[in-house]
C-alpha cells in the first residue's frame, strides 16, 4: 500500500472521488461533508446543512454538483462552485444508507433503512420509481456502469439485482413533468411497480449483507457481509449463482468492490483490515491493518489507480501498486519495463521494439514489478531490482537478434540484494542490507570483492566509475570502492530518485518535496521546495534541471531559480530532454515527446551566466515580455535590461531611476508631467550628484525650499540672491529669512525682522554683527522695550561653510557604455537629440519657475534689483508664468553620444542588510540594528513579549557589532560593520555573520560570580547576576550543537536559582509568618543547586523547622543533609536535631508540604504543584506556574509570557543544517 493522502477527522461513512481533479468528498459521521485536494493534501470547502450521520456521498461525472443522503431521511444535491445545496428531495422515512448519480441518465439511486430504494430524477426534482422487496434495512444500492441495472444488499441476507430498462425506455421519451404526473400512480402502485423489476435475488449470505457491487464490465457481482465473508456472484441473461466464498475477515465485513484497472476485490472490514484478493484465483494477495480504526467504506478513483477507505479517525488515499515505470537512458536510446517485458526506444527515430520478456507468468503479486533498472552499454547487459522476496534483482544479457521478436524467455541470473546497479562495463554493485556489505559481481553473478559501508546505508546509486552513491536516512555519500573512502557527504531530505547531468558534473538529488542540486563532490549548489510531489527530472544540454511534478513540468537554473514550464494533466516521467523537446513515459509505460519553449529559462540562465550577446540577440529577437520578466530583473538586479521590455512610461521611470538611466528617466517624467515623478527624480539625480537636472527637477515643481538648499551646498550665491528676491515678490517670510541666513546677509536679515514687526530680534540681530546705526534706531522704536544681550558671551558671525564644489555636478566613475545601452535604447531620437552636447551647471538664468499671481497687478517688472526697476527688456529676474521651455535649450544634457560615458556607480547592499536576510538569529538580527524583526523572532521563538529588560542588550549588541570612521568634517560618520572571523585571506563578496559582544564563554564567568555571591549570602547581588544570565542567552550565538546543549542547560541551572533566590528573600519579608517562612525553606531544598549550595538550604530549613516546634519535618532535612557529606559543624548539628527528635517525632502546624509526593513550585504563587496536577510552563524559562497564571508576564525570566506558543530557542546556525 502506497498512501498518497491521510486525514484525521471523525468517522468516515462515505466518500466519492471527482472524475477530473484530485479532489475527493469524505461525509462525516459529524453531519459534516469535507471536500479535499488530495494531490496539495488541503481541505477546499466544508457542507454543513445535515442533521445527524451522512452516510452517502457521491460526484456528478460532468456537471459541478454531488449528492449526500443522511439520517435526517434527507437527501441534498449541491453545487460545488456555488458553495450551497441547491434542493432537498424528501421521501425517505428512515436513515439513508446511499446514493449514487446514474453516468448518463438524471437520475439519483439511495438506499434507505426504510426497506425501499429509490430513483430520483435531479432535474425535475422528483422520485421517478420505488424499488420494493427487501425486508429488512437496505445497506447500499448502485447503477451498473453500463447496463440497465441496480444491485443492492440488504440486512435480510440478500443481494437483489434489479431491471431498469422499462424506466430507461419511459424516461426517454417522457418530459419531466410526466414524472410529476406519474408520481401518484406510481404510490398507488408502491409495492408492485412495472418500471423497476428484481431480475434476482442472491442468496447465500448467513447474515445481513453489507455492500454490492457490479465490476465495470464482466457479469460479475462482489458483496461483503456480517458473516465475515465476500462472495463473488456471475449472471447472465436468465439467472445468478454463487462462483466462490473469499474468507479471512475477522469481523464484520463493511464494503467491497472490483477495482477499475486490475483483476483483483478490494474489501475492508471492522477487524480494521483491508484485504486485497486475486479475483481469478480467489485468494488472498495482501492485508493491511490499523492498530486502532475499524474501515467502514471504499471508493475506487473511476479513472486512475487511486483507492480511499474510511475509519472510525479519518480516511486515506492510497495506491496498492507503484506506477513509475523503469528505465534506463543511454545516448540516444533508453531500455524500460512495460507489462512483462523489456523494450527498447530510439528517441532520434521513435521505434520502440519489445526485446525479451523479464517476469515469469503468474507472478502476479502486488509490488513485484521493476523497481529500478541498470544498462551496461558496452556488455549489452539490464540488470532489473524489484521488491520480490523482500528485495533482489535479475542481470539479463540482451541478444542482439532479439530486436523485434522478443519471444524467447532466457533464464536470468538472479540474486538478493535491496539495490543493485552497474559501476564498470562489467561489474555492479549489489548493496546487503543485513550486513551492510557492498558485493561486487561480474557477469556471471560471482562476488568478486566485498566492501564494508562506513555508515548504515539503505540504497546505492550509480556515481562514475567505481565509485558509489550512497543513501543514508538524512544524508548522501559518494563512497570510493577502490579506497574505500567516502569523497563527498551531503545532509538532505530522504533521497528517491538521483540524476546525474550528462557531463557528470552536476547531481540532482530528488526527495518527495524537495530537489537538491550538489556537484560531483557533493558540494552543495542550491535546494528547491515543492508542495506538489516531485516525481521525475532531466538536466537539458545548457545545464539547467528540468523536473515534473504530478501536474506541472518546471525547470531549475543552477542559482536554485525556479519556474513553469507546461501545466500536466496526468504525472509524467521524463527520459530526456533534447533541446526544444521532451522525452517522457507514463504511467502506462507509453513514450511521449512534449514540445516546449525554453526561451524563458535560456534568457535567465544567460543573464545568470552573464552572456549578455545571447541575451540581446533574445531581446531582439523574441516575445520575451511580460510582469514576471520584468519582475525577475529587477529582483535579480538588471533593471536596466527591464527597460527595453516596458512601454509604460510609469514603468520605464521606476526602472530608469532603478538603474540610475537619468537620461530616460527625464525623458519618461516629462511625458508623464507629474510632480511626484519630478520629486523623485530630483532625488536620484541629487544621489548621483548632478546638480543640473536636481535644479531643472526642483523648477518643474515649483520647489523653492529645496532650490535655496541646492544652491547653498553647491556654492552658488548668485541664484542664492535671486530666490531671495523671489521670496520677497511672493512675500514669503520664511523663505526671505532662509535665503538671508544661507546668504550670510545680516543687514537683510535685519531688514527682514523689522518688516515683519520682531523689532527685539531685529534689535538684537543688529547690535551682535556690530550695526551700530541700526540698532540706536530701533533701540529709538523699543524705547523701555530694548531687550538686554547676555554678558560674557562673544558672538560669531553664522556663515555657511564653503562648499566642497562649487557648480557643475559630481566627478563620475568613468566606464564604457554597456551592451545594453546604445544597441538597444529605445527612448527615441527626439530624446537624443535633447542631449547633444555636455550642459554647464550654470544654465537656466531666465527659467520659469515663478508665478506671477502673488505680484502687484501681475507685474513681473516689480521685481527690485539693488533698489533699481529695470525695463522690460533688460534681466527682469526669473519670469514667474510661463513655463514652456524648449528642451533643446533648457533640459539639461546628461549624456553624449559617444561609447563612453559617464554612471555614478551602483551602491552595494549595506552588510547589516546582509545579515538580516540570512538569519533567523535574533542576536543577530539585532547586530544589525533591525530590533523589530528581532523583537519579532524572539516572540516567535520564546514568547518573549517585555522587551524593556533586553533594550540596553539590544543598543550594545548593535553598537558593538559596528565601528564608526570620520572622513572630513562636512562629510558624514561612515558606519563599518564588523564581521565575525573576518580574516585578510577572507574574499570581499563573501560577507560573513556580525561580531557579537556576548559570548557564553562571559556567562559562564558570569554565573560563577553569582554562586560566589549565593555562597556569601548577597542574595540580591546573585538574584540580579542570575537574571542578566537570563536576559542575555537569547542574545548569543554558538557554533556547534553541544554548545547549544549546554547553553540549554544553563537556562535551568539560571531558573531553578532564580526560583529559590525569589523564595528566599520572600521568607525574609514575612517575619509575623512562620509557617510561611518554614514552607519557603522548605520548597528551597527542591530546588537544582549546586551541592554546596543545596547543604545551605537543608541547613536553614531544618534549623527554621526545628525552632518552630515542627521536628519530623526537620528531620527530613537533618537527614538529607547527613546524605550530601556536610561540613564537621553541620554534621554534629543535624545529629543533634535527629537525637533530639527522635523523642517527639510530631510536627507542631501543619504545613502545605509533602516531600514524599514528587512536585514542582509554581514560580508566582510559590506553592508547590504536585504530580498529576494540571500546570502551565513558560516556554523560555521553563517554568512552571498553575493554571491561573497563563497568559501572565513569567515571574522568573520577566520577559516571555506564560502559556504562550514558541517554536524554541534558536542559538547556532547548526540548528538550521
Amino acid at each position: 500500500m502506497l498512501t498518497k493522502f491521510e486525514t484525521k477527522s471523525n468517522r468516515v461513512k462515505g466518500l466519492s472521488f471527482h472524475s477530473k481533479r484530485p479532489w475527493i468528498l469524505a461525509s462525516l459521521h459529524s453531519g459534516v461533508i469535507q471536500l479535499w485536494d488530495y494531490r496539495m493534501g488541503t481541505l477546499i470547502d466544508r457542507f454543513d446543512e445535515h442533521d445527524g450521520p451522512v452516510r452517502g456521498v457521491h460526484f456528478h461525472k460532468s456537471q459541478p454538483l454531488f449528492v449526500s443522503g443522511g439520517d435526517d431521511y434527507k437527501i441534498k444535491v449541491w453545487n460545488y462552485k456555488l458553495h450551497r445545496c441547491l434542493f432537498t428531495l424528501l421521501g425517505h422515512l428512515d436513515y439513508i444508507r446511499t446514493v449514487q448519480f446514474h453516468h448518463e441518465h438524471p437520475w439519483i439511486v439511495s438506499a434507505s433503512d426504510d426497506q425501499t430504494i429509490r430513483i430520483w430524477n435531479w432535474q425535475s426534482r422528483t422520485c421517478i420509481s420505488v424499488l420494493t422487496g427487501h425486508n429488512h434495512y437496505v445497506m447500499c444500492a448502485s447503477f451498473h456502469s453500463r447496463e440497465d441495472l441496480v444491485v443492492s444488499a440488504s440486512l435480510d441476507q440478500t443481494v437483489r439485482v434489479w431491471d431498469i430498462g422499462a424506466l430507461k425506455k419511459r424516461s426517454g421519451t417522457a418530459a419531466p413533468v410526466d414524472d410529476i404526473l406519474r408520481l401518484g400512480q406510481m404510490n398507488s402502485d408502491l409495492f408492485g411497480g412495472v418500471d423497476s423489476v428484481v431480475k434476482y435475488v442472491l442468496e447465500g449470505h448467513d447474515r445481513g449483507v453489507n455492500w454490492a457491487s457490479f465490476h465495470p464490465t464482466l457479469p460479475l457481482i462482489v458483496s461483503g457481509a456480517d458473516d465475515r465473508q465476500v462472495k463473488l456472484w456471475r449472471m447472465n441473461d436468465t439467472k445468478a449463482w454463487e462462483v466462490d466464498t473469499l474468507r479471512g475477515h475477522m469481523n464484520n465485513v463493511s464494503c467491497v468492490l472490483f477495482h477499475a484497472r486490475q483483476d483483483i476485490i478490494v474489501s475492508n472490514s471492522e477487524d480494521r483490515s483491508i484485504r486485497v484478493w486475486d479475483a481469478t484465483k480467489r485468494t488472498g494477495l495482501q492485508t493491511f491493518r490499523r492498530e486502532h480504526d475499524r474501515f467502514w467504506i471504499l471508493a475506487s478513483h473511476p479513472e486512475m489507480n487511486l483507492l480511499a477507505a474510511g475509519h472510525d479517525s479519518g480516511m486515506i488515499v492510497f495506491k496498492l501498486e507503484r506506477e513509475r515505470p523503469a528505465f534506463s537512458v543511454s545516448g540516444d536510446s533508453m531500455y524500460y519495463v512495460k507489462d512483462r517485458f523489456l523494450r527498447f526506444y530510439e528517441f532520434s527515430t521513435q521505434r520502440d521494439t519489445q526485446v525479451i520478456p523479464i517476469r515469469r507468468p503468474g507472478s502476479s503479486s502486488l509490488n513485484q514489478g521493476a523497481k529500478t533498472l541498470s544498462y551496461s552499454p558496452t556488455e549489452n547487459v539490464v540488470l532489473i531490482c524489484s521488491d520480490v522476496d523482500g528485495g533482489s534483482y535479475e542481470l539479463y544479457i540482451i541478444p542482439k537478434d532479439s530486436f523485434g521478436r522478443g519471444e524467447t524467455m532466457q533464464e536470468a541470473k538472479r540474486g538478493s540484494g535491496g539495490s543493485a546497479v552497474f559501476i564498470a562495463r562489467n561489474r555492479f554493485a549489489v548493496l546487503d542490507k543485513s550486513s551492510n556489505q557492498v558485493f561486487v559481481k561480474n557477469l556471471k553473478n560471482e562476488v568478486v570483492k566485498k566492501s564494508s559501508l562506513p555508515i548504515v546505508i539503505d540504497a546505492i546509486f550509480y556515481a562514475g566509475t567505481g565509485n558509489l552513491l550512497c543513501r543514508a536516512e538524512d544524508k548522501v555519500v559518494i563512497f570510493d570502492l577502490q579506497q574505500r573512502i567516502i569523497l563527498g557527504e551531503l545532509q538532505t531530505p530522504f533521497v528517491r530518485y538521483i540524476v546525474w547531468s550528462n557531463d557528470m558534473e552536476s547531481v540532482a538529488l530528488l526527495s518527495k518535496h524537495s530537489i537538491v542540486i550538489a556537484n560531483k563532490k557533493l558540494v552543495h549548489q542550491c535546494t528547491l521546495h515543492e508542495t506538489i510531489r516531485v516525481k521525475s527530472g532531466a538536466w537539458d544540454d545548457n545545464g539547467v534541471f528540468i523536473y515534473t511534478t504530478l501536474n506541472h513540468i518546471k525547470y531549475c537554473l543552477p542559482n536554485g531559480d525556479s519556474g513553469i514550464i507546461k501545466t500536466l494533466d496526468v504525472p509524467l516521467y521524463i527520459t530526456k530532454v533534447n533541446k526544444n523537446t521532451i522525452h517522457c513515459l507514463d504511467r502506462d509505460g507509453k513514450n511521449r515527446d512534449i514540445i516546449i519553449d525554453s526561451t524563458e529559462y535560456v534568457f535567465k540562465l544567460s543573464l545568470l551566466k552573464k552572456r549578455f550577446d545571447q541575451v540581446m540577440s533574445m531581446i531582439r529577437s523574441s516575445d520575451l515580455c511580460g510582469q514576471a520578466v520584468i519582475a525577475y530583473l529587477q529582483q535579480k538586479g538588471f533593471p536596466e535590461v527591464a527597460l527595453h521590455f516596458v512601454k509604460d512610461e510609469r514603468t520605464r521611470f521606476n526602472l530608469a531611476l532603478e538603474s540610475g538611466n537619468i537620461q530616460i528617466a527625464v525623458a519618461s517624467a516629462k511625458e508623464i508631467d507629474e510632480k511626484d515623478h519630478w520629486y523623485h527624480l530630483g532625488v536620484e539625480a541629487l544621489r548621483q550628484g548632478n546638480a543640473g537636472i536636481v535644479e531643472y527637477a526642483y523648477q518643474r515643481t515649483k520647489n523653492f525650499e529645496r532650490l535655496s538648499f541646492l544652491y547653498l551646498i553647491t556654492g552658488n550665491l548668485d541664484k542664492l540672491s535671486k530666490m531671495l528676491k523671489i521670496a520677497e515678490v511672493k512675500n514669503d517670510i520664511m523663505g526671505q529669512f532662509h535665503n538671508a541666513l544661507y546668504l550670510g546677509d545680516i543687514s537683510e536679515r535685519v531688514k527682514i525682522l523689522e518688516n515683519a514687526g520682531h523689532l527685539p530680534l531685529a534689535y538684537v540681530t543688529a547690535t551682535v554683527h556690530g550695526l551700530h546705526e541700526t540698532a540706536e534706531r530701533l533701540a529709538v522704536e523699543l524705547g523701555d522695550n530694548v531687550p538686554s544681550l547676555p554678558v560674557g558671551k562673544s558672538p560669531s558671525l553664522l556663515v555657511p561653510s564653503s562648499p566642497l564644489i562649487c557648480g557643475g555636478d559630481w566627478p563620475l566613475l568613468r566606464v564604457m557604455r554597456g551592451i545594453f545601452e546604445g544597441g538597444l535604447d529605445n527612448v527615441g531620437r527626439n530624446a537624443e537629440e535633447e542631449f547633444e552636447e555636455t550642459a554647464d551647471a550654470d544654465w537656466g538664468d531666465n527659467s520659469d519657475i515663478v508665478d506671477g499671481e502673488n505680484l502687484q497687478n501681475g507685474d513681473v517688472s516689480s521685481v527690485k534689483d539693488d533698489g533699481d526697476v529695470h525695463e522690460e527688456d533688460e534681466e527682469v529676474g526669473w519670469d514667474l508664468e510661463d513655463l514652456d521651455l524648449l528642451p533643446e535649450i533648457d533640459t539639461p544634457k546628461t549624456a553624449n553620444n559617444t561609447r563612453s560615458v559617464f554612471v555614478a556607480p551602483t551602491p552595494g547592499m549595506p552588510v547589516s542588510q546582509l545579515w538580516v536576510q540570512k538569519s533567523s538569529l535574533a542576536a543577530e538580527h539585532a547586530a544589525a540594528g533591525n530590533f523589530d524583526t528581532a523583537m519579532r523572532l524572539l516572540n516567535r521563538q520564546l514568547g518573549v513579549r517585555n522587551f524593556s529588560q533586553m533594550r540596553s542588550l539590544f543598543l550594545e549588541l548593535y553598537m558593538g557589532s559596528h565601528s564608526y570612521l570620520t572622513a572630513f568634517s562636512s562629510a558624514p560618520v561612515i558606519s563599518v560593520a564588523v564581521e565575525r572571523g573576518w580574516s585578510e585571506t577572507a574574499s570581499p563578496s563573501v560577507k560573513g555573520p556580525p561580531a557579537l559582544v556576548f559570548k557564553l564563554s562571559q556567562l559562564d564567568d558570569k554565573l560563577k560570580a553569582a554562586y560566589r555571591a549565593t555562597t556569601a549570602g548577597k542574595f540580591q547581588e546573585a538574584l540580579r547576576l542570575f537574571l542578566s544570565i537570563l536576559h542575555t542567552i537569547p542574545l548569543i550565538v554558538v557554533d556547534s550543537r553541544r554548545e547549544v546543549d549546554e547553553v540549554k542547560e544553563l537556562i535551568i541551572i539560571v531558573k531553578e536559582y532564580i526560583v529559590g533566590l525569589r523564595m528566599e528573600l520572600k521568607k525574609k519579608e514575612l517575619q509575623n509568618d512562620p509557617v510561611r517562612q518554614q514552607e519557603l525553606a522548605a520548597y528551597f531544598t527542591h530546588c537544582k543547586l549546586q551541592i554546596v549550595h543545596l547543604r545551605l538550604a537543608l541547613s536553614n530549613a531544618m534549623t527554621v523547622c526545628f525552632k518552630a516546634g515542627n521536628l519530623s519535618t526537620a528531620v527530613n532535612f537533618a537527614s538529607r543533609l547527613l546524605e550530601t557529606e556536610p561540613s564537621e559543624k553541620q554534621r554534629n548539628t543535624a545529629r543533634q536535631v535527629l537525637q533530639a527528635a527522635q523523642k517527639n517525632m510530631k510536627d507542631a502546624s501543619q504545613l502545605n508540604y509533602d516531600f514524599r509526593n514528587p512536585f514542582v513550585i509554581c514560580g508566582a504563587t510559590y506553592v508547590p504543584i504536585y504530580r498529576g496536577q494540571k500546570d502551565v510552563a513558560c516556554p523560555y524559562c521553563s517554568s512552571r506556574f498553575v493554571p491561573a497564571q497563563e497568559g501572565q508576564l513569567c515571574a522568573i525570566c520577566d520577559i516571555a509570557v506564560i502559556g504562550s506558543d514558541a517554536s524554541g530557542l534558536l542559538c547556532s546556525p547548526s540548528q538550521f543544517r
